[in-house]
């Protein structure tokens, strides 16, 4: 192992690494009193003896290792890689590219798609992962032994278990899905999660508003993010979910009405109030065709409920013959969408499982059902 800690040791690494066809990524990093993850480790592992850790403590220029990330030719290996991808992308500037992520990879390989690398590591090479370290302070110098070596265990295999998982996908249709999947990795907006204008449907208590309801908490949801992304503060430091809903069904139009009608403390009103009142005006002042549209559930008559059947039925036996995790394929609800959908007694809308690979995995049942 070599801890690297100079912009110069990181450039002669990255020159070396960008030799590889591939390479193992993985981050440490500390997430409970900001708004912004703070990246405390990366490591990095040319093979399952040639591994590194990168000091971002240190190091503040990572330009260098962007140039890794964003390079096409070298394959990156990470496991559950979204959190990871959005990190890098902050802390480099640079779109990660061409990206392996084994935790999707597995689902495509006869194993689950939601396995946590020490069960996939101990299932493919059978060898089980220390992880006494998961929970330690990834911004304290120096390391000690336990963290170095839970920080290099998380990407010593990984160069291994992506040659096993490529070699249990049955058949080259497959392998295409696969890539099909991991190209999506290749783009911030399918791993930077929800956006400002749509995190409010996420909000618990949300689904008991009406239309203008979720209207204000929309417009509370977006001045919140930005309050928190501004002071680098978790959101619910800025103001917690329970108070937004609270907000949006007493809809204060005044300070005085929001010290009087909320149970938000004095302190959050003196510095935020306006803008939370200001929220309120402008969901209030929404147009009728411009409110968002009350949240369903899907209804399902006795022809939508044995068409579910059937579709989760086709998915189960295919998917066993083919060696996919059925999950891959969609949860219920779209499964409920989509036969909506197929049944003409849905809106005329797509959904995933109507594009791609999953509409070649469906294929066969679409020509059945319609």
């Amino acid at each position: 192992m070599t801890m690297i800690n100079s912009v110069n040791d990181l450039r002669f690494l990255v020159e070396k690494a960008r030799q590889k066809d591939a390479v193992a990524l993985d981050t440490e990093f500390v997430w409970n009193r900001t708004y912004y993850p703070r990246l405390g480790l990366i490591q990095l592992a040319l093979s399952d003896e040639d591994c590194y850790l990168i000091d971002p403590l240190i190091i503040k220029d990572l330009s260098p290792f962007g140039e890794l990330l964003a390079d096409q030719r070298t394959i990156k290996i990470l496991h559950d890689a979204p959190q990871d991808l959005a990190i890098l992308y902050k802390a480099t500037g640079q779109i990660p590219k061409n990206i392996f992520d084994t935790r999707l990879a597995a689902g495509f390989a006869c194993l689950s798609a939601s396995l946590s690398l020490g069960n996939l590591i101990e299932e493919l090479l059978d060898i089980k992962l220390e992880k006494n370290a998961t929970r330690s302070n990834w911004l304290k110098r120096p390391l000690d032994k336990e963290q170095i070596s839970y920080a290099l265990d998380d990407v010593r295999y990984l160069r291994a278990a992506r040659i096993i998982l490529i070699n249990r996908i049955i058949g080259p249709e497959i392998k295409a899905w696969l890539q099909e999947e991991l190209d999506l990795l290749n783009s911030p907006h399918n791993y930077n999660g929800l956006t400002e204008n749509n995190r409010y449907r996420k909000i618990r208590g949300a689904k008991g508003l009406d239309r203008i309801g979720l209207a204000v908490l929309r417009e509370l949801v977006i001045r919140r993010e930005r309050i928190a992304r501004k002071i680098n503060r978790p959101r619910g430091h800025v103001v917690k979910d329970s108070s937004l809903i609270e907000i949006s069904k007493t809809r204060p139009l005044h300070l005085d009405q929001l010290y009087a009608t909320t149970s938000l403390p004095a302190s959050v009103i003196d510095r935020w109030g306006s803008q939370f009142v200001a929220a309120v005006h402008a969901g209030l002042a929404c147009p009728e065709n411009n409110l968002p549209e009350l949240e369903r559930p899907v209804r399902m008559n006795k022809k939508n409920a044995h068409m579910l059947e059937c579709l989760q039925e086709f998915i189960q036996l295919k998917s066993r013959v083919q060696g996919i995790d059925p999950a891959l394929i969609g949860n219920n609800d779209e499964l409920k969408k989509l036969v909506k959908i197929l049944s003409k007694s849905g809106k005329t809308e797509m959904v995933r499982q109507m594009d791609g690979w999953r509409n070649s995995f469906l294929n066969d049942f679409f020509r059945f059902a319609t």
